[in-house]
């Protein structure tokens, strides 16, 4: 058989524990092209072409995938669609996706029951990376995956101890155990896992899963091992993310030539001239705001309000600011305690961008146009461009990653701008798009020239694959706004399933990595938080007491803090509404609470979270945070009827006296460690230890709040 026929053979059938599933669209005219795009391939509307059957209607394509669930759709000649015959979900953005459950084909045949004496043993995972293994605060965790009830016990056997591992997440498919144990970084351990179900016992180690074997041992070398580090001033920052063209115009300069008006409805092109001058006139209201991290959108030059089609990654946007005035208010941010993370394009470019200038100029003669995937020449833009452009927009060429000369022009713009302007990391844009080798190169160029540099990439599902220590520190927490936009906004959810939820977010990741995730609930790529609860502040303000009491750093969009609505893109883009920093607004009250706490508390920037009682007939959710000695319960209630019950705390609890960061109110824990509390309808109450120094905190963070309505903002 011929070489490469084989090999194409082969890369075919499923690899360990992957199962071959076809999908299959079914045309109702003629299209050229048929792809399905999702998760699984990172959203590539090209990586997965659907084959054309006879009939020149039914399409399909074959895919392996591990055993899971993902969102996908079919791409037809550049339209993107839900499967007509899938199971509908939302995007998180205003848009339906299709949803795929794929169940293992074992799971079939065996009855994954604890006690059976039966291990599916095709769904044991266990890898010697993040998160897996981990290194945090002085303890190694080991985390193993198995079927979801399956097993009765677990054990991680190491230095002659057997230590029972506790279940710490999961879903119908499969459950995540966990154990941990202090380490010193200098001593070697030995380890494997034992998975006892009545009568069988198998272990896990570098040989596999075997017979009960204690010699079947992974080892652990501090030489060798390097733990996974992120930078530590990221878990208590609280960042503002802001839009540059829609913040606010403190020069007329520099505006466009057609300039819109301030208050006027927002389109796909205009531009109001919000710039760098402006950002620099507000800085006193962000940082009585409290925020201490801004997170900016695109600032090079560019044809679109957006930016998101650069064409020149050395020079700032001159209707944004010249680049010694980019500079200096990187700096002037910075001396003023508010860090710069800069957003960042290194998929694709601007239809502008020199070099593709002088591929649609020269055609194939041009010295660049190996710098972009041509198909097809002449090259033009148009629709249905003869090349990849990203999504297939003709206006957004990507660009090949792999040339020499990309490489060299990219990577040498973050030099160009880390060695002048004080930035304190970067936002990488489509980030799931991009070869993780290029991230690998990328993280190496970044952390050399400021190891506490962070880096933050986007993607709106579970970014595992890029939080292993090579790439990213962190990812936007997509996830995390889908919990409570399900819980908060639309109500789909019961309080267990929030919390579970919560739960399962933060247990995908290694613990250092949950406390620097983006946790955001409205961006420039959603609706706002607020018009997706149809308008209603009260809603809108338990999400943000949400975000500001769970694991990761808050990131409030530009003018959350003020109730601003906003529907899909560009309708999410309006300009700052200056005119509603007054005293009656509560939510900017509540905002600057809640900002002020959370930067100047430990408990709730790096304290673990707890679940605890959920009422789900009454619609109240409460979970916990613990640090060291102190506890904060956090309790919502979302139902329309006032609550009284008790919350269950932790045994240690007893007794204890709480503080509501909120209200001022006291409250105190039986015997029992059980914390009676009444809600009003729709409200919540943040209690932390009333100890001396969380009752100081709370009293400067009302004192802040005040402050902050006590001023009222110039309009632009």
């Amino acid at each position: 058989m011929n070489l490469a026929l084989l090999t194409a053979l082969i890369s075919l059938q499923p690899g360990p524990g992957e199962v071959a599933h076809t999908f299959v669209y079914e045309a109702d005219r003629d299209f050229k092209e048929v792809a399905v795009s999702g998760q699984f391939n990172n959203w590539s509307a090209t990586a997965n072409r659907m084959t054309k059957a006879a009939d020149g209607r039914r399409w399909s394509a074959t895919v392996n995938l591990q055993p899971g669930t993902y969102q996908y759709k079919f791409v037809r000649d550049g339209e993107w669609i839900a499967d007509p015959k899938g199971k509908d979900i939302a995007d998180g953005n205003g848009n339906t996706n299709s949803l795929l459950i794929l169940v293992p084909e074992d799971y079939k045949k065996l009855p994954g029951k604890a006690g059976d004496s039966v291990i599916t043993e095709t769904a044991v995972v266990y890898k010697k990376e993040v998160p897996f293994l981990n290194f945090d605060n002085g303890k190694l965790t080991f985390k193993i995956r198995v079927r979801a009830g399956d097993i009765g016990l677990i054990e991680l056997r190491t230095g002659g101890k057997n230590l029972k591992m506790n279940r710490v997440g999961g879903d119908e498919l499969v459950d995540y155990y966990e154990a941990s144990m202090p380490w010193d970084k200098k001593a070697k351990v030995d380890y494997q896992f034992a998975l006892i179900d009545g009568y069988t016992v198998r272990t896990l180690g570098p040989k596999g899963l075997t017979e009960h074997d204690r010699n079947n041992l992974y080892q652990l070398d501090p030489m060798t091992y390097k733990p996974f580090e992120v930078p530590a001033w990221v878990e208590k920052s609280v960042f503002y993310q802001i839009f540059p063209d829609r913040f606010d115009n403190g020069s007329t300069a520099n505006d466009p030539k057609n300039k819109t008006p301030w208050t006027e409805v927002p389109t796909y092109s205009n531009r109001y001239g919000g710039d760098a001058a402006g950002l620099k006139r507000r800085m006193g209201y962000l940082q009585r705001l409290g925020v201490n991290a801004m997170y900016i959108n695109p600032v090079m030059t560019a044809p679109s309000n957006h930016r998101y089609d650069p064409v020149d990654f050395y020079n700032i946007d001159p209707e944004f600011a010249s680049n010694e005035e980019f500079v200096e208010l990187t700096k002037t941010m910075d001396a003023g305690g508010i860090k710069v993370v800069l957003d960042q394009i290194f998929d694709h470019v601007g239809i502008t961008f020199p070099p593709f200038v002088d591929v649609l100029k020269n055609q194939q003669k041009s010295e660049y146009k190996d710098w972009f995937f041509i198909k097809e020449y002449p090259v033009e833009v148009r629709p249905n461009p003869p090349y990849v452009g990203w999504w297939g927009t003709e206006y957004m060429p990507k660009v090949n990653l792999a040339n020499p000369g990309v490489q060299k022009y990219l990577m040498e713009s973050v030099d160009f701008w880390m060695a002048r302007a004080k930035l304190s990391g970067w936002r990488l844009d489509v980030a799931n798009e991009v070869p993780d080798w290029f991230w690998q190169a990328f993280r190496k160029k970044v952390k050399g020239i400021d190891p506490n540099a962070w880096i933050v990439g986007e993607v709106w599902y579970d970014a595992n694959p890029w939080l292993k220590g090579d790439q990213w520190d962190a990812s936007m927490n997509y996830p995390f706004r889908d919990t409570c936009i399900n819980f908060l906004a639309t109500q789909k959810t019961t309080p267990t399933e929030f919390v579970n939820g919560l739960m399962k977010v933060h247990q995908l990741y290694a613990p250092q990595v949950s406390r620097n995730q983006l946790n955001l609930l409205s961006s420039h790529d959603t609706p706002r938080f607020i018009t997706e609860a149809g308008g209603d502040r009260k809603r809108a303000a338990l999400a943000a007491v949400v975000q500001f009491t769970w694991p990761g750093a808050p990131s409030v969009y530009y003018g959350e803090e003020l109730g601003m609505e906003g529907a899909k893109d560009p309708d999410n883009r309006r300009g700052m509404r200056w005119d509603l920093t007054t005293p009656q607004n509560e939510i900017l009250s509540l905002y600057t609470k809640l900002t002020h706490l959370r930067t100047n508390s430990d408990l709730l920037a790096t304290g673990e979270p707890v679940a605890l009682t959920q009422f789900d007939a009454k619609g109240v959710a409460s979970y916990g945070r613990t640090h060291g000695g102190d506890f904060a319960v956090v309790v919502l209630n979302r139902g329309r009827t006032q609550f009284e019950g008790d919350i269950q705390l932790p045994a240690n609890q007893s007794g204890k006296e709480f503080v509501d960061a909120l209200t001022g109110l006291r409250m105190k824990a039986d015997a029992r460690a059980k914390l009676r509390v009444v809600l009003s309808p729709v409200s919540a109450l943040i209690g932390l230890n009333a100890s001396n120094t969380h009752i100081k905190l709370v009293s400067d963070a009302n004192a802040a709040a005040q402050k902050m309505v006590s001023i009222k903002e110039p309009l632009p």
